[in-house]
């Protein structure tokens, strides 16, 4: 008996999944869709997926475990189509930057039963510079060395957060645990925030008189922090992640606006003293996270780490279902 995980998506992330679980073919059969045919065909034809499924509220009807691995913006959409055909106790998740809003989504859409879990994964450090995207991207080990943010709502039966951990161990993770409004703090600062600073540098450089003869000169510092790859969801997704992370992201854009004003008022001022201690600062904190996110050797104790599970525990609970915890025996 096998499982059946049916992976929605088959970008770099989600072709990663399913590479990522090609050991295990034997007991999980990874089912793919994806917008784009050719995209899924070439999914296929890396070894990526077993069975491609062009239909898609077809494709999660025997799914015990949907990975939405999709642009925010496409997420409302696709929960809406397949919600009638979703199995009970079958496990969505998804690895957006909203988680909160996604939960709702589920909630609003779905019938009871239906177990939503939102994932925030850490990619390996050795892609994190890649600037190939899309499932060119896609890579077997893709989150190995990396930490995967697990989110559950409240009340989300303990088996199926098992899972999602066990999952997170087969991909390569070592998986931890948030609360939505705290994965969500986390992308607003770690993946929108660096986006929308983009984009406002762009805007702003361009919207110079001088661009036209800027423009010839840019280099690497004007490349490296508007790199196209940044913006690898699309301006859509990003739209959609600041709106529905717009608590957030208004706090860690006055952040920003805070750090920009006291730079300026320190250069208008001449202060070089203060402008030095700032910039070294700054460049010394970078080398510091770098070095850190390079050996990805975290404290256990500092982001909640749990003991990683065997993947045979993962195929059990997969083949058993997700079961109900047992009610303990009144006193």
């Amino acid at each position: 008996m096998t499982v059946q995980i049916t992976i929605i998506g088959l970008g770099q992330i989600g072709t990663s999944v399913g590479l990522a679980l090609a050991a295990h073919t034997d007991q999980v059969t990874r089912l793919g869709h994806d917008i784009q045919p050719a995209v899924a065909q070439k999914a296929q034809k890396m070894g990526a997926i077993d069975k491609l499924h062009y239909n898609l509220p077809a494709a999660v009807a025997e799914a015990n475990i949907i990975f939405l691995a999709l642009p925010l913006d496409q997420i409302r959409a696709t929960l809406k189509i397949i919600a009638q055909d979703v199995k009970a106790d079958a496990v969505i998740l998804d690895t957006s930057p909203a988680k909160v809003a996604v939960a709702a989504w589920v909630k609003e859409l779905l019938p009871e039963k239906r177990h939503y879990l939102g994932l925030t994964p850490a990619f390996n450090p050795l892609y994190i510079h890649e600037q190939t995207q899309g499932i060119e991207a896609a890579r077997a080990d893709l989150f190995k060395k990396g930490l995967m943010a697990i989110a559950a709502p409240p009340g989300t039966p303990g088996v199926a957060i098992k899972l999602a951990a066990d999952l997170t161990t087969l991909l390569g993770a070592t998986p931890f645990f948030v609360d939505l409004a705290e994965a969500d703090g986390m992308m607003a600062s770690a993946h929108i925030l660096p986006q929308l600073s983009a984009a406002a540098l762009i805007n702003t450089i361009i919207g110079q008189p001088g661009w036209p003869d800027i423009r010839k000169v840019t280099g690497r510092p004007f490349a490296s922090a508007t790199d196209q790859s940044i913006f690898q969801d699309g301006s859509a997704a990003l739209r959609e992640a600041a709106l529905h992370n717009r608590e957030n992201i208004l706090r860690v854009l006055d952040d920003l606006i805070s750090n920009l004003t006291g730079l300026r008022a320190d250069i208008a001022q001449k202060k070089s003293d203060a402008l030095k201690s700032y910039l070294e600062g700054a460049v010394e904190e970078q080398s510091k996270w770098w070095k850190e996110r390079s050996a990805g050797d975290w404290r256990a104790i500092e982001y909640r780490g749990t003991e990683l599970p065997k993947s045979g525990n993962l195929l059990k609970q997969l083949i058993m279902g997700v079961r109900p915890e047992k009610k303990k025996k009144s006193q």
